[in-house]
């Protein structure tokens, strides 16, 4: 065993002496990256990556979630401040599962859970009971309040009455106190306010708005009326109203932006969209009373008929207008004649229709509005000018029709404004960042592909250098062969002409010069 080692480190250092210094210098860095390649990827491929489970925590949860994970054998990394707890990310799905359903992580609170845990509380004093039963309605209402968006940490201290013999007291009312810390940047709308305020008013009983304190950083938080405050708070109403303004240009850009961009491009046009809208919500309600149709007297809803008729004897009469004192053409009365009389009374009652409209106004009207289009120049044409500016000109027309504005045609025109020049590029394109892994393998790649170039140099400048002595080897074998031809140096009378000899047979046969010396040197 060890001759054959002996041997083959023999052979390893043969082919190491027949390199070149350079070559020596080029094989070992290229060895060197290698082995750098090869540690660096068996690094990243074996290290475990580990993903962010639990954060926010205080010192009580962060140290249960420790021991959970000590107990079942799961590593895992602790963030510098002590609130976060990363573990490997094969396992960080089943460890967030498990550990929720454990209820381990309570955010530092104590709930109802202590009950259940505690078994039998025979000998527990009502005093005790109360103070646990507090403790845990806190915690409880803590949690409720963590859950909710943007709230990174809710504290809450919960007044209960105490029971009394006496009948109003004024003792029966709880409180409660809360301070809530937002997340960095969350800043809460009035309906979450007043959404913190109903579930802490439905959470504890006997509990009432006016009897609920929140507090932030920031500030008190203030239920609004809707919720049973005492204030109100137009934050809200002004959201909204913001949003129905930028959703209204959205979708009015995006109209126009779909119109235009089929025939100019949606990447030559630049569209702005200003609007003042006018929220005043108004109420009109309107009776008509009219006829029913084809009639002219209407409906009759009730009607009363009166006749009566009568009879009698005249007095003592005569002939008509012959006296002196006598009504000329009126007969004279001579007691004898009969008399009679019928009279009729008829009252109606008429009902007309009546008809009751409630007019609402619409949300809001378009007050006012401008239109900016902006067009890469060289792709509108006078022509196709002048219809862009028509339909925005009939666009904004039609918005402000129920505006109220005197919409002239000069007015409509100092609202539109369209606008023809070269757009600026962005040349500088976002450079997208590979990943490690990515970065790796393309080094990798590089440095075997150096590598394979680098072994066929040497293995090729080897064979050239193998060649070239066989071919040395071949012609010094000839070359013995071969009578070398001497000089006669007995019939040379002086030196010059030795010299001049010499010189002259160097240079018709140089090789045979050469060997020639080598000749001489092996004698000598």
């Amino acid at each position: 065993m060890n001759e054959k080692l002996a041997q083959y480190r023999e052979r390893i250092a043969q082919y190491w002496r027949q390199f070149g210094k350079k070559q020596r210098i080029y094989l070992a860095a290229t060895a060197g990256g290698l082995i750098l390649l090869i540690i660096m990827l068996t690094y990243w491929l074996s290290r475990t990556e580990y993903e962010l489970a639990f954060q926010n925590l205080d010192a009580t949860d962060a140290a249960a979630v420790m021991d959970y994970l000590n107990e079942e054998g799961i590593p895992y990394r602790l963030g510098n401040d002590g609130t976060s707890i990363s573990v490997p990310a094969a396992v960080a799905s089943r460890v967030k599962v498990e550990i929720g359903s454990m209820g381990i992580v309570r955010n530092g609170t104590i709930g109802f859970e202590q009950f259940r845990d505690s078994g039998s509380r025979f000998g527990m004093t009502d005093n005790e009971f109360m103070v646990r039963y507090r403790d845990a309605l806190n915690g409880e209402v803590a949690r409720l309040l963590n859950s909710m968006e943007g709230v990174q940490r809710a504290n809450v201290l919960i007044n209960l009455p105490e029971d009394s013999v006496f009948l109003n007291d004024g003792r029966d009312q709880a409180s409660a106190s809360i301070t809530i810390e937002f997340k960095r940047g969350f800043r809460p709308t009035q309906e979450q306010i007043d959404a913190y305020y109903n579930l802490v008013k439905t959470a504890v009983p006997n509990l009432s708005i006016e009897n609920i304190t929140i507090s932030s950083p920031q500030g008190e938080l203030v239920a609004s009326e809707k919720a049973g405050g005492g204030t109100t708070f137009p934050s809200s109403v002004a959201e909204a109203q913001f949003r129905i303004k930028r959703q209204y240009e959205s979708e009015l850009k995006r109209e126009i932006q779909q119109f235009l961009g089929q025939m100019l491009g949606m990447h030559n046009l630049a569209i702005s969209v200003n609007s003042t809208l006018n929220f005043d919500q108004k109420t009109s309600v309107e009776n008509l009373v009219q006829p029913q149709p084809g009639s002219s007297t209407g409906v009759v809803i009730s009607e009363e008929v009166r006749s009566s008729t009568s009879t009698g004897k005249t007095g003592p009469g005569g002939v008509a207008g012959t006296g002196e004192t006598d009504i000329p053409g009126y007969d004279a009365v001579d007691g004898t004649s009969t008399t009679s009389s019928e009279e009729t009374t008829r009252i109606s009652n008429y009902e007309v229709s009546r008809i009751q409209n409630q007019i609402v106004s619409a949300p809001f009207v378009v007050k006012d509005l401008s239109i900016g289009v902006g067009i890469q120049e060289g792709v509108l044409s006078e022509e196709n000018r002048a219809f862009v500016t028509d339909y925005l000109t009939r666009l904004v027309r039609t918005q402000l029709a129920q505006s109220g504005m005197e919409l002239t045609d000069e007015a409509i025109a100092a609202k539109v404004s369209l606008i023809t020049q070269p757009f600026v590029q962005d040349t500088a394109e976002p450079s997208a960042g590979l990943p490690l892994a990515a970065i790796l393998a393309i080094v990798g790649a590089l440095v075997l592909a150096a590598a394979a170039v680098l072994f066929w140099y040497l293995r090729k400048r080897r064979l050239e250098r193998i060649r070239a002595e066989e071919e040395a080897a071949a012609l010094a074998a000839e070359q013995q062969k071969v009578e070398l031809p001497t000089i006669d140096l007995d019939q040379v009378t002086n030196e010059s002409q030795m010299r001049r000899q010499i010189e002259h047979f160097a240079k018709r046969k140089p090789d045979d010069f050469v060997n020639l010396l080598r000749t001489w040197l092996v004698e000598e």
